[in-house]
């Protein structure tokens, strides 16, 4: 009962009133009996003469009266003093109850100000000595307070991160464009179609960023509507196939397929999920070196299609595993460079699959040990009219 009091913060308010009463009531109690003989006593005193008096003249009903006067007016002296008491210590009682919900609620309102402003690394405190089953609203709204603000701030530097990711991929190209116009104004550059597919290319890939940025800022947004099919796994895994096929025999990599014929249709759009599958076949052609295998293989899991996209290539060491579906973020940045990635090829995939309610994740041995890309999607639960 005791921990359920704690964890609840309406209960603690009422068993607060509850006490403010009852210490009300005790301090009543005992004030009015410490002050109740003094005051009868100075009252019964003041009583001595008058009955004296009445007692001589045989008014034996005006003294009875006078008795009850004096005893109502010590009693009521020892109301006035105990309530007063009680009053005062059931204020400073209030006082102290609405300090504990008051003080939490400014120290939120305070840091809700600063972050306002942009400091967002402000934080509430929350009481450490206590489990997080144990905390009451009060102290669960300060820690999710924290979380917002820990997600605010994360957010912005990912924000600025972004911001100096898309200036470098922008430099880059344009370095090369410029340095090489240049050395075309001044003639040191000759003339010649080689020159001007340089610069062909750098645009070229200025374009692609530029593509790959829009694409990105409309999948994250919501703003690209799914065109819900039934999608056979088979025919998605052959139109890749056939898409990267003369790819693969180029560069002398093996691409088999696992596909079982028994698998449900998944619910989907079909070209935005071979966009995903093509990105990531794509990463792996790209990542294996000559002679290297690529598998891709399909299952069943419940109600969900996992495609697994299995490669003999270069790895992931376990310190970027967490970071490859960021934005720009590339494992090895010279060589993720020099093959023209923007490197927001897989956080579109990743926004994609999200969209469809599925998720994906990567799983790697290591540097030199190959990689595992797996994606899972909902089957169709009916079929699409």
């Amino acid at each position: 009962m005791l921990r359920s009091i704690r964890k609840r913060l309406g209960v603690k308010l009422f068993f607060s009133y509850v006490i403010v009463i009852l210490v009300g009531v005790l301090v009543l109690a005992t004030t009015a009996q410490l002050v109740i003989p003094a005051a009868f006593e100075r009252h019964m005193g003041g009583m001595h003469s008058s009955m004296s008096d009445t007692m001589g003249s045989g008014n034996e009903g005006t003294m009875g009266d006078s008795m009850y006067a004096n005893f109502q007016a010590g009693v009521m002296e020892a109301l006035v003093w105990a309530s007063l008491a009680a009053t005062l210590t059931a204020v400073i009682v209030s006082w102290f109850v609405s300090r504990q919900v008051v003080t939490p609620v400014q120290g939120m309102m305070r840091a809700s100000q600063r972050i306002a402003e942009g400091h967002y690394d402000e934080r509430v405190q929350v009481p450490g000595n206590i489990q997080r089953d144990e905390l009451d609203e009060l102290a669960e709204l300060a820690l999710r307070f924290n979380q917002m603000a820990a997600r605010l701030d994360q957010t912005e530097t990912m924000r600025r991160q972004l911001i100096g990711d898309v200036a470098h991929e922008l430099r880059t190209p344009l370095t090369v464009i410029k340095g090489t116009m240049e050395g075309l104004m001044d003639g040191i550059l000759p003339a010649e179609s080689e020159t001007y597919q340089q610069v062909h290319q750098e645009a070229d890939r200025l374009q692609r960023l530029a593509a790959d940025l829009q694409e990105l800022s409309r999948v994250e947004s919501g703003a690209v509507s799914l065109h819900l099919q039934l999608v056979p796994v088979d025919r998605l895994v052959s139109s890749v196939t056939g898409r990267l096929g003369r790819l693969f025999e180029d560069k002398g990599v093996r691409l088999a397929t696992e596909i079982p014929g028994n698998l449900p249709d998944v619910m989907g759009d079909e070209d935005r999920l071979l966009q995903v599958l093509v990105n990531i076949v794509g990463n792996a052609l790209k990542y294996t070196p000559e002679g290297g295998r690529v598998e891709i293989m399909a299952k069943q899991q419940d109600r969900l299609v996992t495609l697994v996209v299995k490669d003999s290539g270069l790895g992931i060491p376990a310190e970027h595993l967490q970071h490859v579906f960021t934005r720009f973020y590339r494992v090895d940045k010279s060589r993720a460079r020099l093959s023209g990635g923007s490197g927001i090829g897989l956080t579109i995939a990743k926004s994609i699959v999200e969209a469809h309610g599925g998720k994906i994740w990567v799983e790697s041995e290591g540097q030199g040990r190959g990689s595992v890309f797996s994606f899972s999607l909902p089957i169709a639960s009916q079929p699409v009219v």
